[in-house]
């Protein structure tokens, strides 16, 4: 893949790692009441530890295929390290757990989950200027298509009169206010020209 597809690529794989991570200590920490969880947290954990990887390789990629200003780099920059940060912490604690997970004492576990706790904040962190990124500076998002979006949205949108004109119609018994008893005693349709004397039908 090249160009453009890298940064499409990074957003299609940033998602599902950090669900993952997320869970995996949401597991390990439910883990240290309940040790049948910790196995789910141990998966969870080596398939976002995984995911990272490829969502950290295709972000170094997309970013140099995006088009920015200084701005955009430093928030960036900020981004990559915080990125690299998380998958540092994450990939200790996958290989700690490869190593340990059948060896581990309560003290060594609850070391494992307090680390995972702090990579889990960096991650949160790193997710905020990924949003940034986006939703601050419309990283990713060629010029061109940018400019002509920005054109668009200068014209403003319109909806046809049909959309919001109703004709109308006669008023039914739903339409009567709350507590007023609709009128049975005027038969539907007949109606009396104004001035018109009261007369029996």
């Amino acid at each position: 893949m090249f160009g453009y597809d890298w940064p499409r690529l990074h957003a299609a794989l940033n998602d599902l790692p950090a669900a993952l991570l997320l869970v995996s200590v949401v597991f390990d920490l439910a883990g240290l009441r309940r040790p049948s969880l910790r196995t789910a947290g141990y998966w969870t954990l080596m398939a976002g530890a995984v995911g990272g990887i490829l969502a950290v390789l295709s972000g170094l990629q997309a970013e140099e295929h995006i088009a920015h200003g200084e701005a955009v780099h430093r928030v960036m920059e900020t981004h990559e390290q915080l990125a690299l940060i998380t998958l540092g912490v994450f990939a200790v604690v996958a290989l700690w757990r490869l190593v340990r997970e059948s060896r581990m004492g309560g003290g060594e576990r609850g070391l494992v989950v307090a680390l995972s706790l702090g990579g889990l904040g960096v991650l949160l962190t790193t997710a905020v200027y990924g949003g940034r990124l986006v939703f601050d500076h419309a990283a990713g998002i060629p010029t061109d298509v940018l400019q002509t979006e920005m054109h668009e949205r200068s014209e403003g949108h319109h909806h046809g009169a049909d959309d919001h004109d109703h004709a109308a119609s006669p008023m039914t018994d739903s339409m009567v206010p709350p507590g007023a008893a609709p009128d049975s005693t005027k038969p539907a349709g007949h109606t009396h020209a104004p001035g018109t004397p009261p007369h029996k039908d």
